[in-house]
């Protein structure tokens, strides 16, 4: 008999958390420990420690779906492109399976979001869900009809890796031509080319390219691109707030990161026209963001109309770890 308990794990870069479901997809229990810095084994018997404790606990086994920050390559089946980088050339599924006993199924931490509101959340009905982390990283992920689509080298959706094209701002006296107004700021959006200073200040990325989307919109990204048009050394979410009360740096700030996001996404409903995209991550908290982008994307999608729904996750920051636990419920297809 199949086991009625679904156990979700998040692995994340500072912690690693876990959920136990009942059979109805309730939460019936929560655990949270600290993610072991630079340390494989450790990180292995952390999780292991988790399930061990919450069955005990439960007094029952389950199921055990597990979000992680990268991927299983299909070549080698050792993990790739972790950004904990102590994960990569690590048979972290394997080296599971032996300490518990028992299959264990992994997916990105991006497509347990996707899966997550795809079954019951924010994109629940939909056909084809896009799954957004925007936080200390940049990923994605997709599920259609309910299967996490992983692809032939397991890395659908993983657009925080595609160089970013750029957009320039200026003021409305500006002499080149204006292709509009941002709708939040009123500022002419000119030309999709490349400014000197954008060129610039490409910025590198830990995978050894530059420029990648993840470079312009993860959170530290943000902040980053905010001290370089002169503004102070603020974390991304201050950023927002500041915007959001009307101060100039600030939603000069968050103006540029709409419309490189804008941009992004765009590229995203081009090439697999979801019905829903849903936003998690840190960033996804912006609450001007579901109004602004979509005002801001039909001007770079093939398409005489954009109906794409852009939304919060309705399970917010738990999102990720009820994903993991569904995926013995969405099939993972390639």
């Amino acid at each position: 008999m199949a086991p009625t308990l679904r156990f979700g794990i998040d692995l994340g870069g500072s912690k690693i958390e876990m959920i136990a479901l009942d059979a109805c997809g309730h939460e019936i229990l929560r655990r949270r420990v600290a993610t072991p810095q630079n340390d494989y084994p450790a990180t292995v018997a952390a999780v292991a420690a988790l399930v061990h404790q919450a069955e005990s606990e439960l007094g029952q086994t389950g199921s055990i779906g597990i979000g992680t920050p990268g991927a299983i390559s299909p070549a080698t089946g050792l993990m790739k492109n972790c950004n904990s980088t102590c994960l990569n050339g690590r048979p972290l599924k394997e080296d599971l399976e032996h300490t518990l006993n028992r299959e264990v199924r992994l997916a990105n931490d991006a497509n347990c979001l996707a899966l997550s509101e795809a079954t019951d959340g924010a994109a629940a009905g939909a056909d084809t869900v896009f799954g957004v982390i925007l936080g200390t990283g940049v990923g994605g992920g997709v599920v259609v009809r309910g299967h996490v689509l992983s692809g032939a080298n397991a890395i659908a959706g993983e657009w925080g890796h595609s160089p970013l094209p750029y957009f320039q701002f200026a003021h409305a006296q500006a002499d080149r031509a204006s292709t509009g107004l941002h709708p939040a700021t009123g500022e002419a959006l000119l030309h999709p080319w490349p400014s000197r200073r954008e060129l610039d200040a490409a910025p590198a990325c830990y995978c050894g390219k530059k420029s990648c989307i993840e470079t312009w919109l993860s959170g530290p990204a943000l902040a980053a691109d905010h001290v370089r048009y002169g503004g102070e050394d603020l974390p991304a979410h201050e950023i927002a707030q500041l915007a959001q009360a009307g101060y100039g740096p600030c939603s000069a700030s968050l103006a540029r990161y709409e419309e490189r996001l804008a941009r992004a996404l765009a590229g995203v409903i081009n090439l697999i026209d979801p019905d829903v995209i849903v936003l998690g991550g840190g960033l996804s908290n912006i609450v001007r963001l579901y109004d602004t982008v979509p005002r801001l994307w039909p001007r770079y999608v093939f398409s005489d109309r954009v109906v794409t729904k852009l939304v919060p996750p309705q399970y917010g920051d738990s999102s990720g770890v009820r994903g993991a636990a569904w995926l013995w419920s969405g099939v993972v297809a390639d």
